[in-house]
Order: C-alpha cells, then sequence, then structure tokens
C-alpha cells in the first residue's frame, strides 16, 4: 500500500564528536521515504532548488521512491548546519536557510489521489491541514509538529490536530502542547485534541504510544517500547524522521490498523531510527537491507522479554 510524505528536502552541515560533513542530503522528507521505503511504496511531495542534483534524485529512485511529487524551482535548496559537540541529544543550530522552501506550497500530483496512507512531516500547521483536506481518501494520517508553531501558530495547529489520527512528537512538544507537565496527563489532553493515538518519543530511551479510550480497539493503556543500546551514534540527524518512517511504513505494510499493528510499528519505527544514527546523513539508510532490519526487529523484541 502507498504512503504519501509531504515535507523538506535540505542539505545538512553537521559537526558530532565523530567528525564534520557538509551540503549532505537531508530533511525530513528524504529520511522519512528512505526508511519508509523498506516497507511499502512512498510518494513524496516536497521543494528543491537548482543545487538538488540527479545524483541526490536517484538516492530515492534507487529506493523505489516516487518523485513525481519534487517541485523544481529557482534558487537553492532549503540549508540547515548544527552541531553536537555538547550534547548528542541535542543539536546546537549554526545556521537555517530556508531558501525554496521558505514559499513551499505543496502540489499533490493527480496520480497520487490514490494513496492510503498519509505522512505530514514538520512544516506549517495550514499547508498541513491543506494537504490532509485534499487527501480525503486516505486510511490513516501521521503526522509531526515543533515547538515553534506549538508556540507561535496554536490556533492553526489545533485546526490541523483535528485531522491528524497519529501525531508523533517527543516528550518536551507533548508537555508544551498541552501545558502540562506530568506525561500522562499531557497526553491525555493532546489526545483530546483531535488524535486517536500520540507517539511520543524518547530519544534513546524508546517510545511510548498512548491510545485515545475505544480508539484502534478497546481499551486506552499506553505501550512502551525501548530503544536499542548503540555503541556508536556519529549522527542523530533525522533519527526522529526515520522512526517515523519505519512507524508509517510498517503500519501501511500491514492489511489492518488496530492496536498491535500500531505497537509493533513502534519496533520498528526503532530500528529504522537506531539505523539512521550509525552513519551520517542518510548513508546508512541508502544500503540496508530486510534482513538486517528483521533481525534487529528481533532484538528489540527480546529486550522486551524476561525470558
Amino acid at each position: 500500500m502507498s504512503i504519501l510524505v509531504v515535507g523538506s528536502v535540505a542539505f545538512d552541515t553537521i559537526a558530532t564528536p565523530s567528525g564534520r560533513v557538509e551540503n549532505i542530503l537531508g530533511g525530513a522528507a528524504t529520511y522519512f521515504s528512505l526508511a519508509a521505503s523498506y516497507f511499502t511504496s512512498v510518494r513524496m511531495v516536497a521543494v528543491v532548488g537548482e543545487d538538488f542534483s540527479a545524483e541526490d534524485e536517484a538516492v530515492l529512485k534507487k529506493r523505489g521512491v516516487d518523485t513525481r511529487g519534487i517541485e523544481r524551482t529557482k534558487g537553492k535548496t532549503f540549508r540547515w548546519g548544527g552541531q553536537y559537540l555538547d550534547s548528542l541529544n541535542e543539536a546546537k543550530t549554526d545556521f537555517t536557510e530556508l531558501n525554496v522552501f521558505e514559499n513551499f506550497t505543496p502540489r499533490i500530483p493527480r496520480e497520487y489521489s490514490d494513496t492510503e496512507f498519509l505522512f505530514l512531516a514538520n512544516i506549517h500547521p495550514t499547508l498541513q491541514a491543506a494537504v490532509r483536506q485534499a487527501m480525503d481518501g486516505v486510511r490513516l494520517t501521521g503526522g509531526d509538529t515543533m515547538n515553534f508553531w506549538i508556540r507561535g501558530t496554536p490556533k492553526e495547529l489545533a485546526e490541523t490536530l483535528k485531522l491528524v489520527n497519529v501525531l508523533l512528537i517527543n516528550d518536551a512538544e507533548t508537555k508544551m502542547l498541552a501545558g502540562e507537565q506530568n506525561l500522562p496527563r499531557a497526553a491525555r489532553k493532546v489526545l483530546a485534541m483531535g488524535p486517536q493515538a500520540l507517539v511520543v518519543k524518547h530519544g534513546e530511551y524508546g517510545a511510548t504510544i498512548f491510545f485515545r479510550q475505544g480508539a484502534f480497539g478497546i481499551g486506552s493503556h499506553p505501550f512502551r517500547a525501548p530503544a536499542l543500546p548503540i555503541e556508536e551514534v556519529k549522527d542523530p540527524t533525522g533519527a526522529g524522521d526515520s522512526f517515523a518512517g519505519g512507524f508509517m511504513g510498517y503500519i501501511a505494510s500491514q492489511g489492518d490498523i488496530n492496536r498491535e499493528v500500531l505497537k509493533r510499528a513502534l519496533f520498528y519505527g526503532g530500528v529504522m531510527g537506531s539505523f539512521a544514527v550509525e552513519r551520517f546523513g542518510t548513508e546508512r539508510l541508502q544500503d540496508l537491507t530486510r534482513e538486517e532490519i528483521d533481525a534487529r526487529f528481533q532484538v528489540f523484541r527480546e529486550l522486551t522479554h524476561l525470558e
């Protein structure tokens, strides 16, 4: 089953204790697409500039990503620079150059109208809502947001959350969105805003999924998936977007959408995030095998069993 992601393509400059790289392919939609491509067919809507080369597009096409929705326009592609020299858990932004992304208005190709799953990556909530309304035939919509939109566009974000089935954000964003420091209470408040499920990412400590009462089955108990201890983290950039790609990609590969599928998807999200951080940029996500993915999934599962 196909999944459409709408978000950013970028060129990143990154410094970590493992080294420094300049102008490597990144962006939320890129990480998501590569991660999801190991589970299902992926379609992509984004905008790039004249500096986005055939070689860059080939990275996506090699994984079977449908790039017909990538708009090419005059100017430079979105660029971001950051460093993790003080802490691998939080990036210190050196620069942000929106370039062509500043005036990005998603245009959905007619050929994408039969898409069954949709992921709204981190863009303006009004744009997210417009895409969702244009894709009214999708079975499940996932979404992301960040503190910038939570603070700056609360009314617009509130309207968008009514259109999202599963929201994927981190601990701090959950508490900020809810105005509540206790995570379970914050999750309950966020679910009351519209989503049927909330995935809270805890970085190196895994992720928790909270369900609205009655959504995707009976009950409302949350479920926690651990993170796999990684011996060497070279680059945390894109880990969350890779998590989302694995999570949504796995769901799209299944016939049913229920709690057990969503719970299992947490593990596949963790798997893809754990691979992403092993090398700089999207390099590791470009050359995985499904056998490697399933082997690491099994390791994740064993972490949750006592026997």
